[in-house]
């Protein structure tokens, strides 16, 4: 909701995730990632509308009643907030920021929430004294690690992570990453990870959806997708990364020219068509729903097509300054 009325952030995202399975949503900020993630489960301000299903187990989220919704949030699903310092109670010690939602959601003494709190610190990687300790005494990597705690101690069957290596430096980035991705396949949880990063998303996620302007333009297998990506924003994002051995792209990654578009005035057909090296005539008029573009992949690009065909001006578009 914006002064000039309602806005269509996000539209059309249809993503399946299956227990074990880690799935990756990439884009530009503004793109509608975190709005989709809150939109899961119904953590949207007042007066957002979502339409469409949510599907939980089988159960539509979006159309529970309000006890059922906070019987659910820790419990079936839980979320990752982006920027822990943020997300966590400045005046509370962590332990009983872990303990609450156990108390909540378990039947569970005061006495048995906190030993599951400090169990749920060592899992990941904190010592159990540090249970006692506020937000502030912790470094952003270990309030990153207390979040997760948090995330899991209801035993959900989903987790969804808003971009939980944000404001991190690499070395811990990468433990935070490693971390998710033990938890996920030791408790076969359904892990949705949002973030601008298409590279981490590629190294960490077995599927990945790549979105612009609100809708995911194309969808596929992580690695397959930062690769070979067949759709020229995607193939836009991944050119913007360094590489390791490719000098030219380390010391000139290529930009991706334009703005990303308003979400109150998108531009007509293809959305991607203004900042697009490879856009026909067509493309400003007639929008593309996702097609195949190889097998288990799709895109919604007019140049999509199988893997043995090559999308015409790829290269050119790889090669934009």
């Amino acid at each position: 909701m914006t002064y000039a009325g309602g806005v269509a952030a996000v539209r059309g995202v249809n993503l399946t995730v299956d227990a074990g399975q880690k799935v990756g949503i990439a884009g530009e900020s503004g793109c509608g990632k975190s709005t989709l993630a809150l939109a899961l489960l119904r953590l949207l301000p007042a007066g957002a509308r979502v339409s469409g299903e949510v599907l939980l187990d089988g159960e539509d989220v979006l159309a529970m009643k309000w006890g059922r919704v906070r019987a659910v949030r820790w419990a079936g699903a839980s979320i990752v907030f982006q920027g822990a310092m943020h997300s966590l109670n400045a005046v509370h010690r962590v332990g009983d920021q872990i303990a609450e939602p156990i108390l909540l959601h378990r039947k569970a003494t005061a006495a048995g929430a906190r030993s599951r709190s400090c169990e749920l610190l060592e899992q990941v990687g904190l010592p159990a004294a540090r249970a006692s300790a506020y937000p502030h005494e912790l470094s952003g990597g270990q309030r990153q690690r207390v979040m997760i705690a948090m995330a899991l101690a209801c035993d959900p069957r989903l987790v969804v992570a808003d971009e939980p290596t944000t404001a991190l430096d690499v070395m811990i980035q990468a433990q935070i990453l490693r971390l998710i991705q033990q938890l996920v396949s030791e408790q076969e949880l359904g892990l949705v990870m949002i973030s601008h990063d298409l590279a981490v998303l590629s190294e960490t996620c077995d599927r990945l959806a790549v979105m612009y302007a609100g809708r995911v333009v194309e969808e596929g297998p992580a690695r397959q997708v930062y690769e070979d990506a067949r759709h020229p924003y995607g193939q836009a994002l991944s050119a913007a990364f360094p590489r390791i051995g490719d000098a030219a792209s380390r010391f000139a990654p290529r930009g991706l020219p334009g703005d990303p578009p308003d979400p109150a005035a998108l531009p007509s057909g293809c959305t991607f068509h203004p900042r697009c090296a490879v856009a026909l005539d067509s493309c400003a008029v007639q929008d593309q729903a996702l097609r195949t573009a190889a097998p288990d992949r799709r895109a919604a690009c007019v140049h999509a097509g199988p893997a043995d065909r090559p999308v015409p001006g790829a290269e050119e578009a790889r090669s934009t300054p």
